[in-house]
């Protein structure tokens, strides 16, 4: 049985100071000697060495530390990054979280050992005030739900290495996540985006994107080989992102399920000919020649080089406010997805477009847009369940 001592080192004003000595099983095996100081009468002291003694009885006694809750959240992030277990945008959201979410308020200083659920709660709330960047408001239910997953994992990994006990963010859930109306473009929108876009670096970009209903990275990561005039398809094997740590790179597509051939429907047909012939002549008037059969579809503007996406889309707000269309890139995703569902197209066919992992995620994502027309909503689930 695990034995314990007290030992009077002082006292000021009144208030005494006592050593307790104790022996605890060590996390990476063996056993330690520890020393505690404690402030009180002797018999609180007593009672802190009792309470001590059996968290060590139990094999639950953890080594005091000073380590800061962003301090242990960051090198999880790093620890999850260099294993492989998040990418590095991943890694790069996460520390964003860390840094502005974390990091700027009371519970990122907080020692990691001393965090409660009060805490976890009051940061909440802080967050719904002042969670922006610059401090200006707060930030999305979204966002806050994303800040304490990354810190319950965090925490989850605490316990499982012994830093902690318990998991206090498992005890204290983030604000019910309010989702946003999701932006849809309208038919008559549908309609006039050609002939608005007509002339712009980025026509024939969106209407790929709204009538095939690819991701963007997907989109900028095409290549002339990847489309068949022949069978009217496009074949869609990686993606194109930005990192700080690495810039502009290729990459595998989002999901396994993100490798896919999508036919192509006839304006797409005829936009990315007309598109192809104007590189062509384009390239005669400089005296390039002709483009290899590699070469990307949608290079930057005056380039043969990748577009990076995060300027794609800075490009396409500036063209959607100047429009009046008031909505994002993925937008257009999400009106392809729309389209089709109103058109009554099986659950699985969609799901396949759009480079879903199952038919129960493109439910998951677009189930509101059944609501009009439940009879298509249960043919949609009989589907999914018979494929």
């Amino acid at each position: 049985m695990t034995k314990g001592h007290i030992r009077q080192r002082g006292g000021k004003r009144g208030v005494a100071t006592w050593e307790l000595k104790f022996d605890a099983d060590r996390a990476e095996g063996g056993r330690q000697t520890v020393y505690r100081s404690f402030k009180g009468s002797k018999r609180e002291a007593q009672a802190e060495l009792t309470r001590l003694l059996a968290q060590a009885q139990a094999g639950e006694y953890v080594e005091p530390s000073k380590l800061s809750v962003v301090d242990y959240v960051r090198s999880r992030i790093k620890q999850w990054h260099a294993s492989g277990t998040i990418s590095q945008k991943t890694s790069e959201r996460y520390e964003e979280l860390a840094t502005y979410q974390l990091g700027r308020f009371a519970i990122g200083s907080r020692p990691l050992q001393k965090l409660t659920a009060a805490d976890i709660e009051a940061w909440h709330n802080e967050l719904k005030t002042s969670g922006r960047q610059r401090g200006d408001g707060g930030v999305s239910t979204q966002t806050i739900s994303h800040a304490h997953r990354l810190l319950s994992s965090a925490l989850r990994d605490a316990v499982r290495f012994g830093f902690v006990l318990r998991n206090v963010a498992s005890e204290q859930r983030p604000p019910k996540i309010v989702k946003k109306a999701m932006e849809i473009l309208s038919p008559e929108q549908v309609r006039a985006l050609p002939t608005l876009l007509a002339g712009r670096p980025i026509c024939v970009p969106a209407m790929v994107g709204l009538f095939c209903g690819l991701r963007r990275g997907e989109l900028l990561a095409l290549h002339w080989d990847d489309v068949d005039f022949t069978r009217k398809t496009i074949r869609v094997r990686a993606a194109l992102e930005y990192t700080l740590a690495h810039g502009v790179r290729f990459k595998e597509p989002k999901t396994k399920s993100g490798k896919r051939v999508i036919v192509l429907p006839d304006i797409t047909v005829t936009a990315l000919h007309d598109h192809r012939r104007e590189q062509l002549e384009m390239r005669v008037k400089l005296g390039l020649g002709k483009a290899p059969d590699n070469a990307l579809v949608f290079p930057a503007p005056g380039t043969e080089q990748p577009w990076n996406p995060e300027a794609f889309s800075f490009t396409w707000l500036n063209v959607s406010s100047e429009l009046g269309l008031g909505v994002s890139f993925h937008a257009l995703r999400h009106t392809h997805a729309s389209m089709l569902i109103s058109l009554g197209t099986p659950i699985t066919e969609i799901a396949h477009r759009l480079g879903h992992a199952s038919p129960t995620t493109t439910l998951s994502v677009y189930s509101h847009l059944y609501e009009k027309d439940n009879s298509k909503a249960a043919a949609a689930i009989n589907a999914a369940l018979g494929g």
